[in-house]
């Protein structure tokens, strides 16, 4: 067990943008990654004395996936989902008062009647 850690010290961790197709590229050759993921920059993790990509990590070195050689014939045929969009009514902040812009005026007004 702790020999699979020493190991996982060892590999390398190369930056790559995954595409809408949830594919990335490593010298040369193209592999599949979670859809989930497209969109998003993700960690390929490479063994270096094989050159082979083990698996996907984000920023934090947690596993999101396994990265696997595009198959290009079989990658037609390859369900995809969506990911969930984001729900604006919850993240929209909802302000009370007045605006920078208001309080500038307001101030601006305020200094020209006195």
């Amino acid at each position: 067990m702790r020999a699979a850690k020493i190991d996982a010290i060892f590999l390398h961790r190369v930056a790559r943008f995954v595409r809408k197709d949830g594919t990335v590229s490593y010298e040369g050759k193209r592999f599949e990654v979670p859809y989930e993921l497209s969109g998003q920059t993700v960690q390929l993790v490479v063994d270096p004395h094989t050159e082979t990509v083990v698996g996907v990590e984000n920023e934090a070195g947690e596993s999101l996936g396994l990265a696997t050689l595009l198959d290009a014939l079989s990658n037609l045929q390859r369900e995809r989902r969506k990911p969930k969009p984001v729900d604006t009514e919850t993240t929209a902040v909802k302000r009370t008062g007045p605006n920078l812009v208001e309080i500038a005026c307001a101030q601006y007004t305020h200094q020209r009647e006195a």
